[in-house]
C-alpha cells in the first residue's frame, strides 16, 4: 500500500531562463501526465507487477477532490491496476496539478496549489487498520502533506507496525527548517527509508552521505538507502555501509518522478522476495529509466525492461 499524493502534472520541456521575458516561446514537449510521489511508486508498481496481479497487489491511499482532475486520476489508476478503495473524494478539496518546468539538463521546477489536494492529506483519511492482505506500507514522502507532522506519522507507522507490516517512507525537502530531531519517533518506526542527499542534509545538517545515512540510522531506521542521482545510492544498515553505482550510458532528459521510481522498483523488489542487494539494483534501474523520458514514469513499462537495465548495473 502506498500513501501520498496523486495529482496531474503538466510538463514543459525544455525551458530556458528567459522564458518570462519573451510573450510566446516555443517549446518540444508539453504533456499532462499523472504524477505526485503517491501515484508515481503506486504506478510503478502495478506496471513491473503486470496487470494481471496489479488490481490485488498494489493499493494507493490517497487524497483527491471530486473535479475533472480527479476523474483523469481515478481513470489513470483503472487502466494501470492500481485499487483505489481507501482513496477519499472530497467535493470541497481541488484535486492537485503541477506544472513542471523541465531545464535542457533534466533538472526542473514545479508551480504548486497550496491549497489543492497536494497539501490537504490527513491521519483523518487513514484507517484505524490495514486490509488483511498488506504486507508492506510506504509514505511517499515525508514533508510533502503539512498536516502529516512527525507525530501524525508516528501514528500512521505506529498503527501499521502492531499489524505486522513493514514500513517504508521517501522523503521530500522539508518545508519549515525540521530536523531529524522533530521526526525522530516517526523514523523509528521505518524498516526502510529513501532520502536524497539535498534532503538528507537538509534533516541531518550533515555534509558527507556517509555521516547523513548515520544520523538516520541512529534515529531507529533499519534501513537507510541515500539516493544519490546519477551515481546510484549509499546504503547503511547493521551489517552493510557501501554505494551502489547507477547504470552507466544513461542519457538524462527529465529527472522528474526519479526518486518515486527507484523507491517503486526497491519496493516491488521487496515484495518479491528479493535479497537487499538485488532491492537497490531493481530501485537503480528504475530510477534511470525514468529520467530517459519526459513525465514521471512513462519510461517504465514492464517488469522485463527493468531487469535488462540491471545488466547495465556494475557491482
Amino acid at each position: 500500500m502506498i500513501v501520498g499524493a496523486g495529482v496531474l502534472d503538466v510538463l514543459v520541456c525544455p525551458v530556458k531562463e528567459d522564458v518570462f521575458r519573451k510573450g510566446s516561446v516555443p517549446v518540444e514537449t508539453i504533456r499532462v501526465s499523472a504524477g505526485g510521489d503517491g501515484l508515481n511508486e503506486a504506478t510503478v508498481l502495478a506496471r513491473l507487477k503486470g496487470k494481471e496481479k496489479g488490481q490485488e497487489g498494489v493499493r494507493l491511499l490517497t487524497l483527491l477532490g471530486e473535479d475533472e482532475a480527479g476523474e483523469m486520476i481515478w481513470g489513470h489508476c483503472e487502466r494501470e491496476g492500481i485499487c483505489m478503495e481507501l482513496s477519499v473524494r472530497d467535493r470541497d478539496v481541488c484535486t492537485g496539478v503541477n506544472v513542471v518546468m523541465v531545464e535542457e539538463n533534466g533538472e526542473r521546477s514545479f508551480f504548486t496549489n497550496p491549497s489543492s489536494s497536494l497539501r490537504k492529506l490527513s491521519i483523518e483519511h487513514m484507517p484505524q487498520s490495514f486490509p488483511g492482505d498488506v504486507g508492506i506500507l510506504c509514505f511517499a514522502s515525508i514533508f510533502v502533506s503539512p498536516l502529516f507532522g512527525g507525530r501524525e506519522m508516528a501514528e500512521l507507522f505506529r498503527r501499521a507496525k502492531e499489524q505486522g507490516i513493514l514500513v517504508c517512507a521517501d522523503m521530500t525537502k522539508c518545508k519549515n527548517q525540521e530536523t531529524t530531531e522533530d521526526i525522530k519517533e516517526a523514523l523509528s518506526y521505518l524498516d526502510y527509508l529513501f532520502a536524497n542527499q539535498e534532503e538528507a542534509n537538509m534533516v541531518t545538517g550533515k555534509e558527507s552521505t556517509e555521516e547523513m545515512a548515520e544520523v538516520l540510522y541512529n534515529c531507529g531506521v533499519k534501513n537507510v538507502i541515500i539516493k544519490c542521482g546519477g551515481k546510484g545510492c549509499y546504503v547503511k544498515n547493521a551489517s552493510l555501509k557501501r554505494s551502489f553505482p547507477a547504470a552507466e550510458g544513461v542519457r538524462c532528459v527529465d529527472t522528474t518522478g526519479a526518486g518515486d521510481s527507484f523507491a517503486g522498483g526497491f519496493l516491488y523488489a521487496l515484495a518479491e522476495g528479493k535479497t537487499f542487494t538485488e532491492c537497490v539494483r531493481y530501485g537503480n534501474a528504475c530510477g534511470s529509466l525514468a529520467v530517459e523520458t519526459v513525465g514521471a514514469c512513462t519510461g517504465i513499462i514492464n517488469k522485463e525492461q527493468a531487469e535488462k537495465r540491471m545488466e547495465c548495473l556494475r557491482d
